[in-house]
């Protein structure tokens, strides 16, 4: 049905000859020109990127329910998917992630010169337990406020089940689902190609912050350890994967999803808005839908490669300020820790850099100071939340494509629409 859809309009013709990275690239240098030439404007300008964001925000819940739901629902009995392959790529990325990060912060050691107390009035978790039972109650939530308020856990789990229910559902029944499903992919898709006046306003209200990178300046050690430790998961850790996984280059892979899919995330960082720039994605690649309209929405929840990294750095960092000693055992525990509430920290305001408190609490540091780690995390947020989103994201379909590669070569997962990378 919507595959179909070819806009005749010549605005819309011309578009389309213009590679759409490149109208994100375009955007965003418009975007810190007019930052140079006209700072002033708080209203127009940075409307731009808040709606782009809320109106990414306010359609993927839709989204996932919805293709998650027709996903399975069309799953024929032994229809075979690879998303057992994809959730090994997603666990063994993350302990890597973890595990890269602590040896970072071995060898590259980070201290605070001073603790801000920026974390007023925010309450962290008191134990892995609660993080848990916090992820537990998302998943049992109304479905209709997991929708309203972006719950993606109890969107996952309610879409599952009634995607379950709907394969005993009569034939025409599950073509209206499969209808709906394309019918809101549309809408995505108008909705991404307004990306490029995005970028240019949340780039324009990034470079008109008063703040905003000036305070970096007091913790560019943390911050660089953070970056490129980052970065050498996405372009060391994540090609080793897909290469041992596919037996093949992975760099046009790697970059094709750090240029579709890490760029969009680093400016609206948020996984969640960038949901639909990554099912396209996996559109583009060929993938089949049946394995990423599942495997993407679950990445979004459980794969967070890049909060693992922030978790066990900035945890390090106010373990080197105190001067705590740390023996194997207790570091081989924190990465453990970090990947277990990375997977949870979807479902906490705050993100990763709320579940802190929990792995300094291994080392014996107090909540006070805990927290004054976590409003030093905020104050770097700018570069931190942005590149960590950025990892994460990008990372769902690299991890997506490169286990429908494998399986669709060896004959155990659905074909592919279009040829590997």
């Amino acid at each position: 049905m919507l595959e179909n859809y070819n806009p005749k309009s010549p605005l819309a013709q011309t578009l389309n000859k213009v590679p759409f990275i490149l109208q994100i690239v375009i955007g965003l240098c418009i975007g810190i020109f007019l930052a140079w030439v006209y700072p002033s404007d708080k209203v127009l300008i940075p409307a731009l990127g808040t709606l782009f964001v809320s109106a990414l925000k306010a359609i993927a819940p839709i989204l996932v329910f919805v293709l998650v739901s027709a996903a399975i629902a069309k799953q024929r009995t032994g229809e075979h998917t690879s998303l057992k392959t994809v959730l090994v790529l997603y666990i063994v990325g993350m302990v890597l992630a973890s595990t890269l990060a602590m040896i970072a912060s071995f060898l590259f050691p980070s201290t605070f010169a001073e603790l801000a107390d920026e974390a007023t009035g925010l309450t962290p978790p008191s134990g892995i337990k609660e993080v848990l039972m916090n992820f537990v109650k998302q998943a049992v939530d109304n479905p209709i406020n997991a929708l309203l308020t972006g719950n993606y856990i109890g969107i996952l789990v309610w879409a599952v089940l009634l995607g379950v229910m709907f394969r005993f559902a009569h034939e025409n029944t599950k073509l209206v689902l499969d209808d709906l499903a394309q019918c809101v992919s549309g809408v995505v898709r108008m909705v991404v190609r307004c990306a490029p006046l995005g970028v240019l306003g949340l780039v324009y209200s990034s470079c008109t912050q008063e703040s905003g990178f000036a305070n970096l300046l007091n913790y560019v050690h943390v911050v660089a350890v953070l970056v490129a430790t980052m970065l050498l998961v996405a372009f060391v850790v994540n090609p080793i994967l897909v290469a041992a996984c596919t037996h093949r280059n992975p760099f046009p892979l790697i970059g094709t999803c750090i240029a579709n899919s890490a760029v969009t995330a680093f400016f609206t960082r948020s996984s969640a808005a960038n949901l639909p720039v990554n099912l396209g994605l996996c559109e583009r690649l060929g993938l089949p839908k049946q394995t990423y309209s599942i495997s993407i929405p679950l990445g979004c929840t459980i794969n967070m490669s890049g909060a693992a990294v922030t978790i066990v750095v900035m945890t390090m960092a106010a373990v080197h300020t105190l001067g705590i000693n740390v023996d194997f055992g207790s570091a081989l525990f924190t990465c453990v820790i970090s990947v277990l509430c990375a997977c949870g920290c979807s479902g906490i305001a705050g993100g990763s850099l709320m579940v802190i408190p929990l792995a300094c609490s291994i080392f014996g540091i107090n909540n006070d100071i805990a927290m004054q780690v976590v409003g030093i995390g905020f104050i770097i947020g700018v570069i931190q939340d942005s590149t960590e989103t950025a990892l994460n994201s990008s990372t769902d379909v690299v991890f997506t494509a490169a286990a429908c590669y494998r399986d669709a070569r060896k004959g155990t997962g659905p074909a592919l629409t279009k040829p590997e990378l």
